[in-house]
């Protein structure tokens, strides 16, 4: 069980052991001081964010089992460039991964407002 709170300071819930998931591997979206990459967003990759990553220069495809509709902890910044993009992306909203905010760490909101993640979110839109 993780200590870290999520975007509601409510404790983070677990997001995916398969693939295992997060920066330490243990399936939560914890964000430990050694995570510069803030992997933060509790999130469902699509194909066609999986192309645009990869444009930007992270491929996350070599993972094992990594596909679209895989659970995975996003960094906040790649997120948030994918939101920012998805009005010039040929793909459009599809580059947006869907998100699960109790599973979202607090700290994506230190580059992502909560408003943005609501409106993808799959769970707490209230």
């Amino acid at each position: 069980m993780s200590k870290s709170l999520n975007v509601f300071k409510q404790p983070l819930t677990l997001h995916s052991t398969t693939p295992l998931t997060g920066y330490l591997r243990t399936g939560y979206c914890e964000v430990p001081a050694s995570d510069f990459g803030n992997h933060a967003i509790a999130a469902e990759v699509t194909e066609e964010f999986l192309d645009f990553t990869a444009k930007q220069g992270n491929d996350l495809r070599p993972i094992p089992g990594m596909k679209g509709g895989c659970k995975w902890c996003l960094c906040a910044s790649r997120w948030l460039e994918a939101f920012e993009a998805r009005e010039r992306d040929p793909s459009g909203e599809k580059i947006v991964p869907k998100v699960w905010l109790s599973a979202t760490n607090e700290k994506a909101l230190g580059k992502v407002r909560l408003e943005d993640l609501r409106a993808f979110a799959v769970d707490g839109k209230e």
